[in-house]
């Protein structure tokens, strides 16, 4: 923990904090029917994760604290935009956009996924690793498309009475951002792999080396 704290007071990780306090504040706002605040919020919170990152590798602010902050901030905002476009989408009039809804299902599968591996990993003493690039990409790809969706899309964008998008339209971009977080998920399958394989090895050692050491 003495670690994990050393050098945390960082604007990375300041970002990073201000992320993850935006989350209710986003929820709250867009279900009460303040959609522009809402998506201001997304969009800020957006800009935050692009350049916590930036910022802490120009300025050698990286910490052991922020590896483990930015993924949760990341996770909590997908889970969060996930559940109310989920919602939503399935509430919506348009049988095509409430078929789409179901994709968001997948962020969510992936997400618990993530999260319920990850505390395994550390109950057992692994730390799991700081995401791939095809992570990166994704949350990118994740924050660019649902706030093009939280602004323009039928039956839930903000600002859909200047230009709402075709149901079509929006459906493609929540299968993109999909794809990519399928793909995320995949690049982190050797990392895992390679840990919990050395973490098997080193039990079975030490069991070896026990065993060795009773018949002596």
């Amino acid at each position: 923990m003495k670690d994990l704290f050393k050098g945390c007071l960082t604007v990375p990780n300041l970002l990073t904090v201000i992320r993850i306090i935006l989350i209710p504040f986003f929820a709250v706002l867009y279900l009460k029917g303040e959609t522009v605040p809402a998506l201001i919020l997304l969009a800020v919170s957006g800009l935050t994760d692009l350049f916590d990152g930036k910022i802490a590798r120009r300025f050698n602010q990286v910490s052991a604290l922020g590896k483990i902050l930015d993924p949760v901030a990341d996770k909590l905002t997908q889970i969060t935009v996930a559940i109310i476009l989920l919602i939503k989408f399935l509430g919506a009039e348009s049988q095509l956009i409430r078929a789409f809804g179901y994709v968001f299902i997948v962020f969510l599968a992936k997400e618990g996924f993530m999260v319920l591996g990850g505390l395994a990993m550390l109950i057992v003493g692994l730390r799991p690793g700081a995401a791939e690039i095809w992570g990166k990409v994704a949350t990118v790809v994740f924050y660019v498309t649902m706030t093009v969706i939280f602004a323009f899309g039928p039956e839930v964008g903000a600002l859909r009475q200047y230009w709402t998008m075709p149901d079509v339209m929006t459906g493609i971009l929540v299968v993109i951002a999909a794809i990519m977080c399928l793909a995320a998920l995949a690049s982190y399958v050797p990392g895992i792999h390679s840990q919990v394989s050395g973490f098997f090895r080193e039990k079975r050692e030490q069991k070896a080396a026990q065993e060795a050491a009773a018949e002596k």
